[in-house]
């Protein structure tokens, strides 16, 4: 006779109930180191982020027109753009743009994907800005050449806030 977990004898059997514990205490340990605060996670450096971006290629400055305000009141919302000097053409495109930080909880912001039918190769966004930092924009072509452009802003009042020692 099996015994049941409730005293009514119509409960779940004792052996299945412990199982169930199991799976669901180890469930919420799965939980938990998922969703641990980012600052216990270890965030790539703006070098890391950048040699992930150009996958071993030499980045050469320039070809990259660079637009953001250098000095800015509030960085909850930054605004930017972005513009490579490329014919859009099959032969010669732009495959991607990205935009990197140095001080933002993540380093990587964010990464466009672009080709021949994009017609140019140019992207404006809006960036959240953790405090004064480096933004470094990254421009990888068709023929696999990685080019850069960079600039510094001063954030007067920062977003983001975080530890960002």
């Amino acid at each position: 006779m099996l015994r049941c977990a409730r005293n009514d004898g119509v409960g779940i059997p004792e052996q299945l109930s412990l199982a169930r514990r199991g799976v669901l205490a180890a469930g919420v340990g799965f939980a938990v180191l998922l969703l641990a605060p980012s600052s216990a996670r270890a965030r790539p450096s703006l070098q890391e982020a950048i040699r992930g971006f150009a996958g071993g290629a030499e980045i050469h400055p320039g070809r990259i027109k660079f637009d953001i305000p250098p000095l800015v009141e509030n960085g909850n919302a930054v605004g930017v753009t972005v513009a490579v000097d490329s014919p859009m053409t099959a032969a010669d495109h732009v495959r991607r743009i990205g935009l990197f930080n140095e001080k933002n909880p993540q380093a990587d912001m964010v990464v466009f994907h672009l080709g021949p039918r994009s017609g140019r190769a140019s992207v404006a966004t809006r960036l959240r800005l953790a405090t004064s930092q480096t933004i470094v924009a990254l421009a990888e072509m068709s023929d696999g050449t990685v080019w850069s452009a960079e600039a510094d802003v001063i954030v007067t009042l920062a977003a983001c806030i975080e530890d960002l020692s």
